[in-house]
């Protein structure tokens, strides 16, 4: 594979860089000590996916914090950073045929993502992060409307058109969700699309790691994964992690946080250092290193290049609440990429 997607030449219809499925969640972000979280019983930097029961009864607990309020979900945050790094992206999701469905499209119009939402009976699906004063992360999911998404609601015309279809780990644990993933990897497959798929979360990964280690091998040509994804992936430490991750896909990418990543494909291989920033919060760090990372890859940059956007990307995101930046300083980017030319 071509790693600046220059494998769709041929394809003049090429309209957009990128296509990404995912959940369309409501982000719900509270800034909480680490007594009470034991309090609702979370364990720290867990990721749960709860049941509707379980999310009206988090939902009355946490009424009385400052809840910050923003559309979310891995995949569609990664569409949203490339969108501000100029990349042209389209987001197929599924929402409820309600006040936070109208809510999730108007704000991604607004960031510059295409969205192309199916709609359910179902709620639109909420993700209520939880952040320590340590910045460490712990999540309750309860994916409502997003859990329905079908092979029915994937625009394949804006898939075929498009240079990469991104997908997020999370999409991989349902059985509907993973057939539906699948047959859009297969489809893009079939006509040339780059497919990267962001590994996600550390659990998803160990119950599913032959499932996953097979869809890899069938269809990633760029895997992102972080130490403990690898981990649960492989069973070693990130730089075995990432050899063997490359021999199963063709771009592998292990990031260890304040380490930087290591980028790898066939026999080139690259250390990335981490940028310095004053971390906050860490949620989004993870999916604004693919978008920087996919937008490089968009714009025919070599994987070195890619690596500093994503890590440079992922350094700004860690320095405020929440997964999204409001902007980008366009000129510091272009400054960033003439220095490591």
């Amino acid at each position: 594979m071509q790693h600046n997607c220059d494998q769709k030449k041929g394809n003049f219809n090429v309209k957009y860089d990128i296509f990404g499925i995912g959940s369309a969640l409501i982000d719900l972000l509270i800034e909480i000590d680490d007594s009470e979280l034991l309090g609702l019983n979370l364990k720290k930097g867990q990721f749960y996916l709860i049941g509707e029961e379980e999310s009206k009864r988090l939902l009355k607990k946490i009424e009385k914090y400052k809840v910050k309020i923003a559309p979310g979900g891995s995949s569609a945050n990664t569409l949203y950073g490339a969108a501000l790094l100029g990349s042209s992206v389209v987001f197929c999701g599924k929402v409820g045929k309600d006040a936070n469905g109208d809510i999730y499209e108007k704000r991604m119009s607004e960031s510059g993502v295409r969205p192309k939402l199916g709609r359910s009976k179902e709620v639109t699906g909420h993700a209520i992060t939880f952040i320590t004063p340590d910045s460490e992360r712990t999540f309750a999911t309860y994916l409502g409307a997003a859990s329905h998404l079908e092979k029915a609601d994937i625009f394949l015309q804006d898939l075929r058109d498009s240079k990469i279809l991104h997908i997020e780990g999370y999409q991989l644990e349902d059985k509907q969700l993973r057939e539906v993933s699948v047959h859009a990897m297969q489809f893009a497959k079939e006509h040339d699309t780059v497919i990267s798929l962001d590994l996600g979360d550390p659990g998803i990964v160990l119950r599913n790691r032959v499932t996953i280690k097979e869809i890899i091998r069938e269809y990633a040509d760029i895997v992102f994964a972080n130490e403990e994804e690898a981990r649960a992936l492989i069973g070693l430490e990130p730089s075995e992690a990432l050899n063997s991750i490359a021999k199963l896909g063709k771009i592998a990418i292990v990031k260890i946080g304040k380490y930087g990543s290591h980028v790898k494909q066939g026999n080139i291989r690259y250390k990335i250092p981490a940028y310095e920033a004053r971390v906050v919060d860490t949620t989004g760090a993870g999916d604004m290193f693919a978008a920087g990372f996919l937008y490089g890859i968009c714009s025919t940059y070599n994987l070195r290049i890619c690596g500093h956007i994503g890590s440079y990307f992922a350094a700004k995101v860690v320095e405020k609440i929440g997964a999204r930046l409001e902007d980008i300083e366009q000129k510091e980017v272009q400054e960033l990429i003439e220095r490591v030319k």
